[in-house]
């Protein structure tokens, strides 16, 4: 859907009432007074209501439904609303691992009652982006991650005693299963897959899925995904946690997950000099390869020589 739409020079608070409005429902800038939503029954009143505001100010607009033909992909397009959201997610990250860094395991009630109520704030905030991010983005788990850790950690005992009930997949249960991840793959997924081909089921069948919205079938293992058996844990990426539930203690595995850490979460937490370089081959591997299937066999090749890389140099 296209939000075609002019504004007058005054009031002047009209402009940045409608920018407001346009972030809130998660539009996006295709032209700098073109704004694009996928077309949806939603979006479309979203749009309805947001034009009748501007006309209400004094100002035109159009709604109308797009076929793109040229100059602008529906690839393109939807990277414009992946690319926004990460940016969201990545402002409430930075301020989750703020807020970490000023918890003090010896600090008060009061204190902990104030982190308790803006990691609620923090929530709250999360299910607002989700709730406009119409492709799964994949900021997402980070975001996720480091708001759930710090839930866990200021956790009452009984809330503890209740996670602890949930049954988590242990190194046992891995071989035999269908491994579940998001369409799209890229670093995280595209070395969780390898990581799976090559030291835990050789045999593995791996399905991708769309991001939003799958429910897992009967003993479907879910992998850098949203509520997934294996995904993003506080500040750890997908690749972490799968290494470390599979118990998998091979320091040239801890080196690789520390390049995947480095490169997935951009916060420089490991600084990897070979993150740059490996970014670069599996960002190429993307663009030259649509079928995830293809991105995971041309990337296992480049895991397989990092892994020998580091084995040896321990040698």
């Amino acid at each position: 859907m296209l939000l075609i739409h002019q504004l007058p020079s005054k009031p002047a608070y009209l402009r940045v009432k409608i920018w407001r409005r346009l972030q809130n429902i998660g539009a996006v800038a295709v032209k700098s007074t073109v704004y694009a939503l996928p077309a949806t029954a939603e979006t479309q009143e979203d749009f309805a209501w947001l034009l009748k505001e501007i006309i209400e100010g004094g100002g035109e607009a159009m709604v109308c439904e797009a076929r793109l033909i040229d100059g602008l992909s529906d690839d393109q397009a939807r990277a414009l609303f992946d690319t926004a959201r990460d940016a969201d997610y990545e402002a409430l990250a930075t301020e989750a691992r703020a807020l970490a860094s000023t918890l003090d395991a010896a600090a008060g009630s009061e204190e902990k009652n104030e982190a308790r109520a803006q990691i609620r704030r923090l929530r709250k905030q999360l299910a607002d982006v989700m709730a406009i991010d119409f492709f799964g983005a994949t900021g997402r788990l980070a975001a996720e991650g480091i708001i759930a850790a710090l839930e866990i950690r200021l956790a009452t005992d009984e809330d503890i005693n209740a996670s602890d009930s949930l049954a988590v997949p242990t190194a046992e249960d891995l071989k035999g299963r269908i491994w579940v991840t998001r369409k799209g793959v890229h670093i995280d997924r595209i070395a969780c897959s390898w990581l799976i081909r090559r030291f835990i089921d050789p045999d593995a069948v791996i399905r991708f899925v769309p991001g939003k919205g799958y429910t897992p079938k009967p003993g479907e293992l879910r992998f850098d995904m949203f509520e997934g058996e294996f995904t993003h844990e506080g500040d750890r990426c997908s690749f972490e946690v799968l290494l470390a539930r599979a118990g998998l203690d091979d320091p040239a595995l801890q080196a690789i997950a520390e390049i995947v850490h480095d490169i997935d979460l951009k916060d420089g937490k490991f600084a990897r000099d070979e993150a740059t370089g490996i970014a670069h081959l599996i960002a190429g591997i993307a663009v030259a390869h649509a079928e995830d299937e293809e991105r995971i066999a041309q990337g296992g090749p480049v895991f397989d020589n990092l892994y020998q890389y580091f084995r040896k140099k321990r040698r």
